[in-house]
C-alpha cells in the first residue's frame, strides 16, 4: 500500500489499497505521467514475491485522480481535504452494482460457495428439528447388549453406546442414549437391532398437519467493496435474485502465430489462469480458455500473458458523468483493443 500526499491551497492524497487490487494494469494505462508501474503479477499471484502490484513515482505523480476514477475496483483513491473525489458531483463515476434481492433469496449459500473474492457474506438459520419430526422411541437397557449396531448404523448419529466394561463381569459401565434432537424416528436402529431391545414409533406422517411449515430465516448481502463484478453469484443463483452489472461489455480473444511461435502453453504455463480474478479461465486440452460469462474484462491475463496472444477488445464501460474532454479522450483508450 503507498500514499502520496501533497498540501497547497488543497490536501490532496492518493491511496492504494493491494487487496483490492487486480493487477490489470487499468491505472498504469490512463496515468498521464506515466508515475504508475505494474509489478510482476505472476509472480506476485503465486505468492513468490511479496510486494504491491502497483508501485507510484511520488516525484512525478501530479494527483490528477484520473486513475482513481478509471479503477472500477477502487483499488485507488484520491481525496481532495478529506473528501473522496468518487463521491464529488463533477468526476467521473462507475454505473456497476452486485446486488441481492432480499426477498427473493433462498439462503441456499450457492453464491457464497463459488465467490472467487470472498465477497459475499451468508448466514442462515435453519428451524429445529424436533419441530420438523414427531415420535417415540425407548430402549430396554435390560435386554441391549451394547453391541453398537443402532449407533454405528444411525443415518442421524443420534445413538451413543458406551460398551467398554471395567472388568469382566462387569457391567456398570456400560450405557446406551438416544439425543432425540437428532432422531428421526427412521427405525434403522430397530430394525438392526438383535435382541429387539429397541421400540421406535414415527407419527411425522400421521401429525404433518399439525407440524408447522418449516421456515429458513437468514441474510445475504454483498461486499461491494471485495466485488468484480464477475458474475458468478447470478449464474449460480437458482431463484434469480442477484442482479449484476459488469464495468465493461466486449471480447477476449486468444490470437496464436504458430510461425512465431506465439501459442497458448496451457499447463505449462497457466500465468492467466493464476492471475484471473473472477475464476474465468480454464486449461482444456492443454489451451488456456476463458468464459466470457465470468470475464469482467479486466485484462489482467493480457498483462500476465508471456506470449502476448491475449487481446482484450472493450467496445462499452459502465463509467459516466465524464466532464473533462482531456479525460474523456484518455478514458476512451479503455475501449481500445489490449
Amino acid at each position: 500500500m503507498f500514499n502520496v500526499e501533497r498540501s497547497g491551497n488543497e490536501v490532496r492524497k492518493l491511496s492504494y489499497k493491494d487487496d483490492k487490487c487486480l493487477g490489470c494494469g487499468i491505472c498504469t494505462d490512463v496515468c498521464p505521467t506515466s508515475s504508475l508501474r505494474l509489478g510482476p503479477t505472476v509472480p506476485i499471484a503465486r505468492g513468490l514475491i511479496e510486494m504491491d502490484l502497483v508501485s507510484c513515482n511520488a516525484d512525478s505523480c501530479v494527483l490528477c485522480g484520473l486513475c482513481s476514477v478509471a479503477c472500477p475496483f477502487d483499488a485507488l483513491s484520491l481525496t481532495i481535504d478529506g473528501e473522496e473525489i468518487k463521491q464529488m458531483a463533477n468526476y467521473p463515476k462507475w454505473d456497476v452494482e452486485s446486488k441481492v434481492c432480499e426477498g427473493d433469496c433462498i439462503y441456499c449459500g450457492r453464491c457464497y460457495n463459488v465467490c472467487p473474492r470472498d465477497a459475499i457474506i451468508f448466514e442462515r438459520t435453519l428451524p429445529d428439528r424436533q419441530a420438523l419430526v414427531r415420535g417415540e422411541i425407548e430402549i430396554n437397557q435390560d435386554e441391549c447388549i451394547y453391541c453398537s449396531f443402532c449407533a454405528d448404523l444411525c443415518p442421524a448419529e443420534a445413538i451413543t453406546v458406551n460398551n467398554i466394561p471395567t472388568s469382566s463381569v462387569d457391567k456398570l459401565n456400560n450405557s446406551i442414549e438416544v439425543d432425540t434432537s437428532k432422531c428421526v424416528y427412521c427405525g434403522v436402529c430397530k430394525r438392526v437391532c438383535p435382541q429387539n431391545a429397541i421400540k421406535e414409533v414415527c407419527s411425522t406422517c400421521m401429525l404433518q398437519d399439525q407440524i408447522e411449515v418449516p421456515e429458513v430465516t437468514g441474510d445475504t448481502y454483498i461486499l461491494d467493496e471485495s466485488c468484480v463484478n464477475c458474475t458468478w453469484c447470478a449464474n449460480i443463483c437458482p431463484v434469480d435474485a442477484i442482479t449484476v452489472t459488469k464495468p465493461f461489455d466486449g471480447s477476449l480473444e486468444v490470437i496464436e502465430n504458430e510461425e512465431e511461435e506465439k501459442i497458448c502453453k496451457g499447463d505449462a504455463c497457466h500465468a492467466c489462469q493464476d492471475v484471473c480474478p473472477c475464476n474465468a479461465v480454464t486449461i482444456v486440452d492443454n489451451k488456456a480458455v476463458t468464459d466470457l460469462e465470468f470475464c469482467n474484462l479486466c485484462g489482467a491475463c493480457v498483462t500476465a500473458c508471456p506470449q502476448n496472444i491475449r487481446v482484450v477488445s472493450r467496445t462499452a464501460m459502465k463509467l459516466d458523468n465524464i466532464n473533462s474532454d482531456s479525460w474523456n479522450e484518455i478514458l476512451k483508450t479503455l475501449l481500445v483493443g489490449k
